[in-house]
C-alpha cells in the first residue's frame, strides 16, 4: 500500500496546484495559457516533461549493452533545440499559432495541413500511451496484481486522474505542474543515487571515479560506422529527434509558445536544452551503480535492460525509503509527459481537425474522447511491447515523425508547391517504403537500422513531394 498512498498524495499535490493556478478559464487559457507564462517557469518544467518515466526506467539500463553510448545522441539533442529555438520559434510566433501545423494549411494547403495534424495525433498518442505505459506497469507488477486488480483497471483510474487535473486550465495548468513534477523527478534521482553509494560503501567522489573507471562508461564509438552506437548515428538522430519531437511536436511546443515573447520562449528552449545532456549522463551514471551493487550483491545482471533499474529500487533491495522514492520519480516524469499528451491532443483536435477553437464544448467532449482513446493505445502497446520502452518511443518516433519533418523541410526550404492533393499519399508511403528497407537490410546483410530512420523517412517525404512540385507563380513565398 505504499506505493498507491505515495501516487494518491502527490495527485492530491497536483490537484491542489490545479485549483489554485486556475479559476477562471476558457478556450485561450487552456490552449495558449493566455500567452502569460514566465519563460523560467516553462524551461524548468520543459525539462521534466522532456526526460519522461521511460527516461527514468530505461536509460540506466542503457549502459548493459551500449555503455554510455547514448550521450552522443544527448550532445545532438543540444544542436536541434538551438535550430529549433532560431529557425522554427521565430516563425510560430512571427504567425502567431495556436497550433504549429496552421503553417502547414498557409504555405502548402488545406489537404497537406489535415495530413501534418493527423501524423501528430498518431504519433502524440502512440509515443505517450509507451511512456505512460511505464507508470501503469510499474504499479501493476510490484502491487496491484498482488490484490488481483486487472492492468485495465489500472490504466483506466490512472488516465482519469490526469483527465481531472487537466480539464479546466489546461496548458496554463501544466505549466505549474511541470514545475512541481520536475521538482520531485530530480529530488527522487539525487536521492537514489545518495541511497546506492551509501549501500557500496562509497562516498561522492569516489563514486564518481568508480564510474569514469568503469568499461561500461564509455560514451563515443568513433571506429565502426555499422554500429548502431556509431557518434555520427547517434549524433545527427539526436539532431533530428529534437527538430521533429520538439519542433514540429504541437505537445513541446505549445508550452514554449505560452511564454510572453519570442525572446523569452528562445530562453526557455535554450535553458533546457543544454540541460538535457548533464540530467541524462546521471541516469546513466546511476546505471553504472546499479550493475556495481547487483555484483557487490551476488546477483547476476538481469538480461532486461529495463530491469537493471526496477529490480534494485522497485523490487525493494534497497530498501522501502527507495521505493517511495523511486514511485514519486516515475510518478512525476510519467504525469508530466502524459497530462501535456492529452492537452495538446485535445487542442490539435479543436483547431486542426475540426478548425473550431472557440466551441468551449468541442474542446471538453474532446478531451474525455481521448483520454478514453488514450487508455486504449496503452493497453495495446501492453500486448504488442517486444523491445525497450525508451528503444519503443524512438521505433515510435521514426515512422510517424518522419513524414512531419518531410512537409515542415519542403515548406521551409523551398520555394516551390506542391500538389496538395497527393501529400496524404506521399506521408502514407514513405513509412511504407521505410519498413520494407528496413526488412530488406537485415535480411540481406544482417543490418538493423537505428535512430537514422527518421531521416530517411523525412527524405522520402520531402522527395516524394519535391517530385510533385512546380516553381512558385502565384506571388506568394515560402513563409
Amino acid at each position: 500500500m505504499l506505493i498507491i498512498g505515495t501516487i494518491l498524495a502527490y495527485f492530491c499535490l497536483l490537484l491542489l496546484f490545479s485549483r489554485l493556478t486556475v479559476r477562471k478559464a476558457d478556450n485561450d487559457t487552456f490552449f495558449r495559457a493566455n500567452r502569460q507564462s514566465p519563460w523560467y517557469l516553462v524551461a524548468f518544467g520543459m525539462i521534466g516533461a522532456s526526460i519522461s518515466g521511460v527516461t527514468f526506467v530505461s536509460v540506466p539500463g542503457m549502459v548493459l549493452g551500449r555503455n554510455m553510448s547514448y550521450a552522443q545522441t544527448c550532445m545532438g539533442f543540444i544542436v536541434g533545440y538551438l535550430i529549433v529555438a532560431f529557425l522554427l520559434l521565430p516563425l510560430y510566433y512571427r504567425l502567431n499559432l495556436t497550433t504549429i501545423y496552421s503553417y502547414l494549411k498557409e504555405r502548402l494547403g488545406r489537404r497537406s495541413y489535415k495530413t501534418g495534424a493527423s501524423f501528430f495525433l498518431l504519433s502524440k498518442m502512440a509515443g505517450a500511451a509507451v511512456r505512460f505505459y511505464v507508470v501503469c506497469m510499474i504499479l501493476q507488477r510490484f502491487v496491484l496484481d498482488a490484490y488481483g486488480i486487472p492492468f485495465p483497471a489500472t490504466v483506466v483510474v490512472m488516465v482519469m486522474l490526469i483527465w481531472l487535473y487537466t480539464r479546466r486550465g489546461g496548458i496554463r495548468t501544466l505549466v505549474f505542474t511541470d514545475t512541481l513534477q520536475t521538482v520531485c523527478m530530480f529530488m527522487a534521482l539525487f536521492l537514489i543515487i545518495y541511497k546506492v553509494i551509501g549501500a557500496l560503501d562509497m562516498n561522492v567522489s569516489e563514486a564518481f571515479r568508480a564510474v569514469v573507471s568503469d568499461s561500461h562508461s564509455r560514451i563515443f564509438v568513433w571506429d565502426d560506422f555499422v554500429s548502431r552506437q556509431n557518434f555520427w548515428k547517434q549524433f545527427l538522430s539526436g539532431v533530428f529527434i529534437v527538430i521533429v519531437m520538439t519542433g514540429l511536436d504541437q505537445d513541446m511546443m505549445q508550452k514554449n509558445l505560452t511564454c510572453k515573447t519570442l525572446r523569452g520562449a528562445q530562453k526557455d528552449m535554450c535553458t533546457y536544452g543544454f540541460a538535457f545532456l548533464p540530467a541524462n549522463l546521471l541516469f546513466l551514471g546511476l546505471g553504472v551503480l546499479l550493475m556495481m551493487y547487483l555484483q557487490k550483491q551476488g546477483m547476476a545482471v538481469p538480461a532486461s535492460a529495463d530491469e537493471l533499474m526496477l529490480l534494485p529500487t522497485a523490487g525493494g533491495m534497497l530498501g522501502s525509503g527507495v521505493v517511495v522514492l523511486f514511485t514519486i520519480g516515475v510518478v512525476a516524469a510519467c504525469f508530466s509527459s502524459a497530462d501535456s499528451a492529452l492537452t495538446s491532443l485535445t487542442t490539435s483536435y479543436c483547431v486542426d481537425i475540426r478548425e473550431d477553437a472557440q466551441n468551449e464544448g468541442l474542446r471538453k467532449r474532446a478531451h474525455i474522447g481521448i483520454a478514453v482513446i488514450f487508455a486504449l493505445f496503452i493497453l495495446a502497446f501492453r500486448v504488442v511491447n517486444s523491445t525497450s520502452l525508451i528503444d519503443a518511443v524512438y521505433i515510435i518516433c521514426s515512422y510517424t515523425y518522419g513524414p512531419l519533418l518531410g512537409l515542415f523541410a519542403f515548406g521551409l526550404l523551398t520555394k516551390r508547391r506542391t500538389d496538395d492533393r497527393l501529400v496524404p499519399y506521399i506521408a502514407v508511403t514513405s513509412p511504407l517504403i521505410c519498413y520494407g528497407l528496413d526488412s530488406i537490410a537485415m535480411h540481406l546483410w544482417h543490418y538493423k537500422f537505428g535512430y537514422e530512420l527518421l531521416m530517411l523517412n523525412g527524405v522520402l517525404t520531402f522527395v516524394g513531394m519535391l517530385a510533385k512540385s512546380k516553381k512558385e507563380n502565384d506571388g506568394k513565398a515560402a513563409m
